[in-house]
């Protein structure tokens, strides 16, 4: 594809696009605040050494093998933080879904392999410990925002035996990219982002999923927000073009790049419908969250 700096300068630049993002990530907190007040979970496990690499963990009552959502935060791999994104987890530990809210060491600090490299042991982590936690290790599915929709769809081009022989080729059974990046030559000349993210040509065509081919036949559901900017659309485009087990994107009516992630998190929204049926759970109807948190406590 080609790419013209000056329209990505504009057209990846979301906080100008959106001008009232920050009532977004106020309310994102505020909500997740709540979440992880008023539902069981575990905060803050290390999966590996480095003072980013933990993970929240929500548990669903129900103590047989359940499938596992691992939800992995945006932010251009620069910002947010996993403790933003609890939100998303009331609407699946509902429908008797685990889920792993994940952090991951940020730019410029680390390079953008590192990141990649980050969510690998993560996942890792998860499937080896999946019978401890009651996961069923063959449903566990991948849903990411922004950035993490890019991160997402380079776990569904990772071969996990190639980081541990004793583990399956793919391990991740699904997974929903919401308003992702999946070539990064793109972000490689866009000006605001390149200072922090300093990608070579290789660097950025190796960590591009679009060119790089599926470990394996997991699906891989593709969504936008409709008012978002035409570089978003194009790179959902383009990665349902690249692989043959996406389907076409989802076009969230209304939704901008903020506004999208909360369909995500809403009963009865098309991407909470049709995550659900990714994970094999039925979907919950609008506004049963609240009821299924106080059928869960015995209310």
């Amino acid at each position: 594809m080609r790419y013209d700096a000056a329209v990505l300068e504009r057209e990846y630049n979301n906080r100008e696009l959106v001008p009232d993002w920050a009532d977004y990530l106020a309310r994102w907190r505020r909500e997740s605040q709540e979440a992880r007040l008023n539902w069981p979970c575990l905060l803050d496990l290390p999966y590996g050494d480095g003072i980013a690499q933990t993970l929240d963990w929500f548990a669903p009552a129900d103590t047989g093998l359940a499938p596992c959502l691992v939800f992995i935060h945006g932010g251009w791999w620069r910002s947010l933080d996993k403790a933003d994104h609890s939100f998303i987890a009331p609407a699946y530990i509902g429908r008797g879904v685990h889920v792993a809210v994940l952090n991951y060491s940020l730019a410029p600090g680390a390079a953008l392999q590192h990141i990649v490299l980050d969510v690998v042991r993560a996942l890792t982590w998860i499937w080896q410990r999946a019978q401890e936690f009651g996961v069923d290790a063959s449903r566990i599915v991948l849903a990411g925002h922004s950035a993490g929709a890019h991160l997402a769809a380079m776990m569904l081009a990772c071969r996990f035996d190639w980081v541990d022989e004793r583990m399956p080729g793919q391990i991740v059974a699904g997974a929903m990219a919401v308003s992702g990046v999946y070539d990064l030559e793109s972000v490689r000349k866009t000006a605001f982002l390149q200072r922090d993210l300093r990608l070579s040509q290789h660097a950025a065509r190796a960590m591009s999923p679009a060119w790089l081919p599926p470990a394996g036949a997991a699906p891989l559901l593709l969504a936008v927000g409709a008012e978002e900017s035409q570089a978003f659309h194009a790179q959902a485009r383009l990665m349902h073009r690249r692989w043959a087990h996406s389907g076409k994107p989802i076009e969230v009516q209304g939704a901008h790049h903020f506004s999208v992630l909360d369909a995500l998190a809403q009963p009865g929204s098309v991407l909470h419908t049709r995550l659900c049926d990714l994970l094999g759970v039925r979907a919950a109807p609008v506004g049963s969250v609240e009821q299924n948190r106080l059928a869960e406590q015995g209310a």
